[in-house]
């Protein structure tokens, strides 16, 4: 891999965005630049930023904002429940699998439901996403098992078999050869301020009452490395080219995931929002202290002393998306989810772009936030659609020929 230089569009763009005013008219601290150590010192080559900024910023991240992770653990058992069942109108192979995260039934465990194109021929390439509702609700199958494990007190319409399909084109996936793999959410953590007792985290009790602990989207993004884990094994998948997908909050767990794991690929982050792919530094929109306030679970207890001082914030997220280089990563806004900045989204995409750049890729090819509809596909993709937020056909139609350029070479 040939070593680039930084570009002096994409310095100039850090620096007019470490001169940018707030919306409301407050100056902006500027903008952290990722090519800078803690020792002021600047990163030249693509070996410091491997074998140091790159540890730096991750221990920082870690430590300030998404908590300490267990390590895996070497108990971890597979059960594979249902090992390859003709499905959706035999399009495809069903697995289903239970990670046995601890190796004990009664600890902490989560299912895996994956589909396998029936007319692969050899290991496929895969998207890995979590899913909001539970993976009955992926699609009409009627043999997927049922999660016990609700978002709500009662069962939605989401919730019910294929209830939440049109966020999933699964058939699309299998037409351009990709296996798709799922987990559930609420199977890892039901994301609400006093489901500790219910979470993943409750099996690694060391983790808690300390400044770091173990938060919800850390524990996602874990989640995540531990479903890979299984894929590894599996012989009809491609476990070199696995992509990453997560929308809303479980975008922010996929961003972070593919921030410490590094066999993804791939990652895709749809409408993030705040605390995944938007910038601080903007101070628009959703803010830490409401991320604190009303999420209280998503983050370590060290953010929180970050409350309402977003302008002036040591890091910032385009940092944790540049953990992800030289790996291919698509952040994605909707035109009417004004609560997540989208222009935000943007500006983090762009300012990670230096990083890049340095190994060998190509940073964000816009120099303007693109037009509705106006994908920019490259090593670091961006668009914004109209619409609110949501997961859309259009999205998943630019995933997959951002997938089929990373993953399949095409």
């Amino acid at each position: 891999m040939h070593i680039r230089e930084i570009t002096l569009s994409s310095s100039i763009c850090l620096i007019v965005a470490a001169l940018t005013l707030a919306q409301d008219g407050a100056p902006t601290a500027p903008l952290p630049d990722p090519l800078v150590m803690a020792d002021g010192s600047r990163v030249t080559t693509a070996a410091q930023w491997r074998n140091k900024r790159r540890p730096e910023l991750l221990e920082l991240f870690t430590r300030e904002m998404y908590g300490v992770a267990p390590p895996r653990s070497p108990q971890m058992k597979f059960v594979v429940f249902d090992k390859g069942t003709l499905a959706l109108g035999g399009k495809a192979i069903r697995k289903q699998v239970t990670i046995l995260l601890k190796g004990d039934p009664n600890g902490p465990k989560f299912d895996l439901l994956i589909y396998i194109p029936k007319a692969a021929k050899g290991k496929v390439p895969a998207i890995l996403g979590m899913n909001f509702y539970g993976n009955q609700a992926v699609t009409d199958d009627p043999d997927i098992r049922v999660t016990p494990n609700r978002a709500g007190s009662l069962p939605g319409k989401n919730e019910a078999r294929g209830g939440n399909a049109a966020q999933w084109p699964v058939e699309a996936m299998l037409d351009h050869g990709y296996a798709l793999a799922t987990f559930y959410r609420c199977d890892v953590d039901p994301d609400t301020k006093d489901g500790f007792a219910k979470s993943l985290k409750a099996f690694y009790p060391e983790l808690q009452n300390r400044p770091d602990n173990f938060s919800t989207i850390g524990e996602w993004a874990w989640a995540f490395s531990r479903a890979m884990d299984y894929l590894e094994t599996d012989h009809a998948i491609d476990a070199r080219h696995v992509g990453i997908f997560g929308w809303s909050r479980l975008g922010k767990a996929a961003l972070w995931a593919g921030a410490n794991d590094q066999r993804f690929a791939a990652v895709i982050s749809n409408e993030s929002g705040a605390g995944g792919a938007k910038q601080f530094h903007r101070g628009i929109a959703e803010n830490i202290t409401r991320l604190n306030t009303s999420f209280p679970q998503w983050y370590d207890e060290n953010f929180r002393k970050y409350n309402d001082r977003d302008k002036t914030l040591p890091f910032d997220q385009h940092e944790m998306i540049a953990l992800i280089a030289p790996r291919a990563v698509y952040v994605a806004s909707a035109e009417q989810d004004a609560n997540a900045d989208p222009e935000g989204e943007f500006a983090s995409a762009k300012a990670a772009s230096p990083v890049f750049e340095l190994l060998g890729k190509k940073g964000l090819q816009a120099d303007h936030w693109p037009a509705v509809n106006q994908p920019v596909i490259g090593d670091i993709s961006y668009h914004v659609r109209n619409g609110p937020h949501d997961v859309r056909p259009y999205d998943w139609e630019q995933y997959l020929i951002f997938l089929d350029k990373h993953l399949r070479g095409k």
